[in-house]
């Protein structure tokens, strides 16, 4: 998931109107036409003059991200808004991959919605009411790589702008818990390991937390873990071919990767730190499961770059801080620099001019950077973006981590599935897996039987 996730931010669904202004501008026009009788925008809404001329127009959207990332979501548009006029109401939801089908099939699509599974995007296409993006957007997407581009295209045909990326491959810990306990950060699977069982046996807190309770998508992050032990001990080739079902989830690579992860995550003596016994992880919301390692009952959890936004204002997050990360080591030392990334795109269920005028900003250059600036725990593989907008140490080792050329990148598996698999079945089993201790057998076999035929 994630975008993810990412995405799935706890707090009750909001819908927030931001003020419209004529402020920014000498003029002012109701025309639905950017190119007939546009207000010109003066002063720092001068940037915002290739949108303008749909004041007074409403756009809705509609996505899985909730407060406190939707917060600084909202804010990175502000400006826009406040310049062109165009009120944009959004709405975020921890159902939003189970609503967004019945909306879109019952007539009452929102304009846009942040999709971060590409197997979803699909599934949207298929109903024929995912408008294609304008000439603009397109263009736009000049600034990322191609395969980024392939992730928004549905057979071969652009639909819906990426927006945002994520590391997935990060391990969350205290660096001032383990100064004082004398531990260093692992740089390999075997010392990860040995470095669980030396705090597990320390009679102090346990090595490991999870959550993986996310409302209607509740089971992500343990597709997370498997996708983790998958690329790290198979590298791309597998994975690939796990993701298309020509390697198939009881196949031995898959198996033998969620006895990896069922002996790590599933290991009484490892998890669940603060919280409870292993079945306690399913019904632990993803966004709390770290909290134990402000406290020093957990030592560690596996959680992607944005769950940056999850620890309490004021935690300092920095390498000699209460919080940092490391990356996720390779379960098999011959893959090199494994990372699992994620993503959101843009799709849009109309092409109305004030909805394209929002389409072609949000999937700038610009509108990137407003967003680096604004949300910290948030990063774009856009490479019109500065790196040096990054004050945030995460977001430099995630910006690193998704531009190296020599890393085992791959994109989330779960979210390039097809959804009723990815987004249904594997996340449904997965669940079982942790809270009722359904065998590795049963849980590939019964996703297995849920691929379309």
């Amino acid at each position: 998931m994630t975008s993810h996730t990412r995405r799935r931010l706890l707090a009750a669904p909001a819908v927030l109107a931001l003020a419209l202004t004529a402020a920014c501008s000498n003029s002012s026009s109701k025309d639905d036409s950017a190119s007939s009788a546009a207000p010109t925008l003066t002063g720092d809404c001068a940037q915002f003059q290739p949108y303008a001329g749909h004041a007074g127009k409403k756009v809705t959207m509609f996505a899985s991200i909730l407060s406190p990332e939707s917060d600084s979501l909202e804010k990175s548009w502000a400006d826009f808004s406040k310049c062109t006029g165009i009120k944009i109401s959004y709405e975020g939801s921890n159902d939003f991959e189970s609503q967004l089908p019945v909306r879109v099939s019952g007539g009452n699509a929102p304009d846009f919605a942040i999709i971060p599974q590409p197997g979803l995007l699909a599934q949207m296409v298929k109903t024929g009411k995912v408008a294609k993006p304008p000439a603009q957007t397109v263009t736009n997407e000049d600034k990322w790589s191609p395969v980024w581009k392939t992730y928004g295209s549905v057979n071969g045909t652009f639909y819906a702008a990426p927006m945002s990326a994520n590391m997935k491959s990060l391990v969350w810990y205290s660096p001032k818990s383990f100064k004082q306990a004398g531990y260093e950060v692992p740089k390999t699977w075997a010392e990860l390991m040995g470095l669980s069982n030396r705090i597990a046996t320390s009679g102090g807190a346990k090595p490991w937390c999870g959550g993986i309770a996310s409302g209607t998508a509740t089971g992500w992050p343990a597709t997370d873990w498997v996708e983790q032990a998958v690329l790290g001990s198979y590298g791309g080739d597998v994975y690939d071919q796990w993701v298309s079902h020509k390697i198939k989830f009881s196949d031995a690579q898959i198996t033998g990767s969620m006895k990896t992860v069922a002996d790590w995550m599933q290991n009484p003596a490892f998890v669940n730190a603060g919280i409870g016994d292993v079945k306690s992880i399913a019904t632990t919301t993803f966004q709390d499961a770290g909290a134990p390692i402000l406290t020093n009952k957990c030592a560690m959890l596996q959680q992607a770059s944005f769950y940056r936004a999850q620890w309490p204002k004021g935690t300092k997050i920095d390498p000699d801080g209460d919080i940092f990360a490391f990356h996720l080591p390779a379960v098999n030392p011959e893959i090199k620099n494994p990372v699992i990334g994620g993503g959101e795109f843009l799709a849009a269920f109309s092409d109305r001019p004030e909805v394209q005028a929002v389409q072609n900003y949000l999937s700038s250059s610009d509108w990137a950077s407003s967003r680096v600036k604004t949300s910290p725990g948030w990063v774009s593989a856009n490479q019109g973006v500065d790196k040096s907008l990054y004050t945030d140490p995460i977001d430099k080792l995630s910006a690193e981590a998704l531009t190296d050329p020599a890393a085992t990148f791959r994109f989330d598996a779960s979210d390039l599935m097809p959804a009723a698999v990815g987004a249904g079945q594997e996340w449904k089993s997965f669940t079982a897996w942790f809270a009722e201790g359904q065998s590795i057998q049963k849980v590939a076999a019964d996703i297995d039987a849920a691929w379309p035929q």
